[in-house]
């Protein structure tokens, strides 16, 4: 290259004929300035000293190798690590280099036995339903913020509620959280923004029903189901499934609360509904790549009778024995599914249970595990 350039060939020619930088060219040009090109040192190697002047010497790196060597193969304690070389070094009287300066030593000579640890990937958003994690389906999640307090007024409950893909978000404010409440809550919403494929909802009993009893099926249930929406019951006490709602529910108790001294119901309401309007208005861009929600129906009418027929899912984790509680009855799956999650989907006009395997690591794997009967004992009248 130099030699080209020399010869009045330009620069970009001499880069293009070798296939390098421009950069590259001025650089060995430059370094070549003024001298034989026999005598010019073309080594690539940064300018400085080949070692470090702080840098441990040869033998003494040696030395902590060997000691590290023997303390692995005869310490009464099997401690091989940089702090019992040191306590080594000491017991010579030799240098002591720091702790550190020791684990440095051993990283660079490749004398770590030791295993980084190895981070996977978080799952996708609604990783346990296939049709919401692929975006193919929306879901709307709900929860209250409860016991929140007004100085010198009432203890105050929140129903929220926030889409996953859409970030739509409300927010009810209310001194007495009843079923009632519920629905016409999630009415209102769903009259305002159409129909999501799934509602997900934890397993308080204004969202369930009551525990009293095996096969109950609560109001939000068969509202649920009249409007064909798929109910889903996070897991008790599980981590995770409920990010969505709980992380809208932290950000607006930090906006939306704690700003503020409120002396009314009201006025906290009239808060709430200023955030998620704002709220929004920001996930605007990701409320229109969102899935598509269905027309709420019109006309129509809520009948809590008969029993809808439709789906459920209840995501749930077995225990040692691989058994899961749900509606009631215990289900059986077998020790070799012991502790892992499992999605038990109810089919209410087939009668079956079908239930699949769920694991974080391989969230795309969920194979069929085993598949019941199910007949609902309902009471002949619902409350």
């Amino acid at each position: 290259m130099v030699r080209l350039a020399r010869r009045g060939v330009s620069l970009r020619e001499v880069a293009r004929r070798f296939g390098v930088s421009l950069g590259t060219v001025q650089l060995w040009v430059r370094r070549a300035h003024g001298q034989r090109l026999d005598r010019v040192c073309f080594d690539d190697r940064l300018a400085g000293a080949p070692r470090a002047a702080n840098r441990l010497a040869e033998d003494l790196e040696d030395l902590i190798l060997d000691l590290r060597r023997q303390l692995k193969t005869h310490s009464a304690l099997g401690e091989h690590g940089a702090a019992a070389i040191r306590r080594a070094l000491q017991e010579q009287g030799g240098p002591q280099p720091a702790v550190r300066t020791i684990g440095r030593v051993l990283e660079r000579r490749g004398a770590l036995d030791g295993r980084r640890r190895l981070r996977r990937n978080p799952p996708p958003r609604g990783w346990y339903l296939p049709e919401l994690a692929a975006g193919r389906a929306e879901l709307d999640s709900f929860d209250f913020i409860e016991d929140l307090r007004i100085a010198g007024g009432p203890l105050l409950d929140v129903l929220t509620g926030a889409s996953l893909h859409g970030n739509l978000a409300d927010a009810w404010v209310s001194a007495q959280p009843t079923t009632p409440l519920v629905l016409s809550c999630l009415l209102a919403r769903w009259r305002r923004d159409g129909l999501p494929t799934y509602a997900q909802f934890d397993n308080d009993t204004r969202f369930q029903g009551g525990h009293n009893r095996p096969d109950v099926f609560g109001r939000v249930t068969r509202l649920s189901l009249q409007l064909g929406v798929v109910p889903v019951f996070a897991p008790p006490r599980e981590p995770g499934f409920q990010n969505a709602i709980e992380n809208f529910n932290g950000r607006w108790q930090q906006a939306g609360w704690r700003r503020f001294q409120v002396a009314s119901r009201e006025e906290l309401q009239a808060h709430a509904e200023r955030y998620t309007a704002a709220f929004r208005a920001r996930y605007t861009a990701r409320q229109e790549a969102a899935p598509n929600r269905r027309a709420f129906p019109q006309p129509w009418r809520l009948k809590l009778e008969p029993l809808p027929q439709g789906r459920l899912i209840f995501l749930r984790r077995c225990n040692a024995q691989g058994r899961f509680d749900m509606l009631g009855h215990r289900f059986v799956i077998g020790r070799h599914w012991g502790h892992r999650l499992v999605r038990a989907e109810v089919d209410l006009k087939a009668e079956r249970i079908r239930v699949y395997g769920l694991r974080r690591r391989e969230p795309t794997v969920q194979p069929l595990l085993q598949e019941f009967h199910y007949q609902p004992q309902l009471r002949p009248k619902f409350h």
